[in-house]
């Protein structure tokens, strides 16, 4: 019953995760989108109320005029919107699933102990950790060189350097697909840190400061911005450690902190094109081009790099002089796999616990699923989780063999 309570947990909190990633994505990149596309404007009346820029559009049979302020406007309006639950409601759903699908079962999922064999109190500590440290560190980088000349330059390096650090450490200390997510979600965290800590405080300050009919600073602003911006350069380096899990041959590669590290350097070139599309509609900048090059080639190294070896023939020749895997007549016989699945699969999937709503300890239960234990056992090898059963290529050869020969179970 746990297990099926769990998996609700999962499906539910992962249903509203997506949701209210969605709706902070979406307003994110709507307002890099506005703010580079913003143009001076034309009318006298706006120009006097101290607008920057502005822009027309059309969607969905409606006309709209957005204007920006140069720092804020002469007086506040009666109703003032603000962009916040979306990042913490996304945050907290996050933490949640990840609570759920990895802390909760820490020795399963987080823990690969051909990697680090400690205490699921550890890891979990250690994974906690990441969050809180990498954010500490990133803030302190830009506290100390975000207003200097260059500054922005040299934040983005150092970021980059701390990022590149972080995911190596990852993938050394848990299990590749845990890795991936905790890089994952230290940059979420970041987010809505910057959120939390720098752009709504700031613009409350100056609310606050137009209310008391004081002079607004603009540096409450500016800081915004730029920790806003940091956030539209982390998210699709985010979305794809998010969406990882699903492809093991990403995050079960000998070399998987590089394979993380270059996948969200081609995420971030590719956010940054753009970013940048817009202005060089308006003549502000070069074409972009260079940086979707730059994220393509890498994407196009990767899926060159990581292309399976050709070893199916020495596997069926390891197979087939292989006595405990095999019958006398060389078959890949139901009985041999079921010894296989009774070992490697039995603890998660048998009388006693039924992960996923999946059982396997009979002939019929696993006929049933037995399209499910091909993809997910030969085909992405992402069970037994972590490898945590010691399964070897030699049985996920045999059934995969099984489920080709027609998945017989007589």
């Amino acid at each position: 019953m746990e297990s099926y309570l769990l998996d609700w947990a999962n499906l539910l909190l992962r249903w509203l995760h997506v949701i209210t990633a969605i709706a902070w994505i979406g307003s994110s990149f709507y307002f890099v989108f506005l703010d580079s596309s913003l143009t001076p404007p034309v009318d006298d009346d706006l120009k006097k109320q101290g607008v920057s820029g502005e822009l027309w559009a059309v969607h969905g049979g409606g006309f709209y005029h957005p204007v920006k302020f140069a720092v804020a406007p002469p007086t506040l309006p009666q109703h003032l919107h603000w962009f916040y639950w979306e990042s913490y409601s996304t945050w907290l759903s996050g933490f949640a699933l990840f609570t759920v699908s990895y802390l909760w079962s820490a020795s399963t999922y987080l823990i690969d102990r051909s990697r680090m064999d400690w205490s699921s109190a550890a890891a979990i500590g250690v994974a906690l950790a990441f969050l809180v440290v990498f954010w500490l560190l990133y803030d302190l980088i830009c506290r100390v060189w975000g207003q200097r000349k260059h500054g922005d330059a040299i934040v983005g390096a150092l970021v980059g350097v701390l990022v590149c650090v972080a995911s190596w450490l990852a993938c050394q200390w848990f299990a590749g697909r845990a890795a991936f997510l905790l890089v994952g979600a230290m940059l979420a965290t970041a987010m809505t840190a910057n959120v939390a800590h720098w752009i709504i405080p700031g613009q409350r300050k100056v609310v606050a400061q137009i209310k008391a009919g004081q002079p607004v600073d603009p540096v409450h602003g500016l800081r915004g911005k730029q920790r806003s911006v940091h956030n539209t350069y982390f998210t699709l380096p985010v979305l794809f450690a998010m969406l990882s899990g699903h492809y093991s041959f990403t995050w079960s590669h000998p070399q998987n902190w590089l394979v993380l590290i270059l996948m969200m350097f081609a995420g971030a070139a590719i956010r940054q094109f753009f970013v940048m599309r817009h202005g060089f509609k308006l003549g502000r900048n070069a074409h972009p081009w260079p940086y979707a090059l730059a994220g393509v080639a890498v994407l196009l190294g990767l899926i060159a790099g990581l292309r399976p070896a050709p070893t199916a023939l020495n596997t069926s020749v390891s197979i087939a002089n292989s006595d405990h895997l095999t019958g006398a007549d060389g078959q890949k016989s139901f009985k041999n796999v079921q010894d296989v699945l009774a070992r490697r699969c039995d603890m998660c999937h048998g009388a006693a616990v039924q992960m996923k709503n999946v059982r396997l300890d009979s002939p019929a239960l696993v006929q049933q699923h037995a399209q499910t234990i091909y993809q997910q056992v030969v085909v992405q090898k992402l069970m037994p989780m972590n490898n945590a059963t010691g399964i070897t290529d030699a049985e996920r050869a045999l059934i995969g063999q099984w489920f080709r020969d027609g998945a017989k179970t007589d």
